[in-house]
């Protein structure tokens, strides 16, 4: 199974950096090296998600409906005069409640090891969610994952090896979001400020990434 850094190395890989690069305005190179440390970062935050059944439900239904994978199939016309309002107001509900109260980490750690300010970083994010969205539902499309295996892709799509559990150590700190150095009362939080008739995190994530 490819991983997600493998996507920037692909045609559609070079498609996403170009097309981001020229959205907000920061070099190529520069853009690269924030997709580098992003998108596992977006990808570990799914699957801690996804690490309780609500949340496994929550991403399926989304992966079955709007995130479906449709999105890659032409990013030449995805960024094609610029990224309308509707992508970046669907990234940002992507970010809010993947992230939840870790956005603050996440940019912050971002721009300071990039150099882009975090303004901008921001925007990266909002583009790139819901192609992160569109990949993992192309994945699991691909590869008929079903429900109870949608935590398991996404550790695959991390990577494995040695240096697993050192990323998985940097994804875990930069979604610390209240720097207590647990993620777990981060998870509870995004659970507690969630609509209660949505049914917690999974009905949340459903309900978003089902609109």
């Amino acid at each position: 199974m490819s991983g997600i850094l493998d996507l920037l190395s692909s045609d559609m890989g070079k498609a996403l950096i170009s097309g981001t690069a020229s959205q907000v305005g920061q070099s190529e190179e520069k853009t690269s090296s924030v997709l580098t440390m992003a998108l596992p970062v977006l990808m570990g935050a799914m699957k801690r998600n996804a690490s309780t059944s609500e949340g496994s439900a929550g991403l399926m239904e989304a992966i079955n409906g709007k995130h479906d994978g449709s999105i890659l199939n032409d990013l030449g016309g995805f960024f094609g005069g610029g990224v309308d309002q509707h992508v970046m107001d669907d990234g940002a509900g992507i970010l809010e409640h993947v992230l939840g109260g870790s956005q603050n980490n996440v940019t912050s750690a971002l721009s300071q090891k990039s150099g882009i300010d975090a303004g901008s970083i921001m925007q990266i994010l909002k583009i790139t969610a819901p192609i992160v969205m569109g990949y993992l539902g192309k994945e699991t499309r691909q590869n008929q994952v079903s429900e109870n295996g949608i935590g398991d892709l996404l550790g695959g799509l991390l990577g494995g090896g040695s240096a697993q559990p050192k990323q998985q150590s940097m994804i875990e700190s930069l979604l610390d979001g209240d720097n207590d150095g647990s993620i777990l009362d981060d998870v509870a939080g995004m659970v507690l400020n969630s609509d209660s008739k949505k049914g917690g995190l999974g009905g949340l994530l459903g309900g978003l990434f089902g609109k």
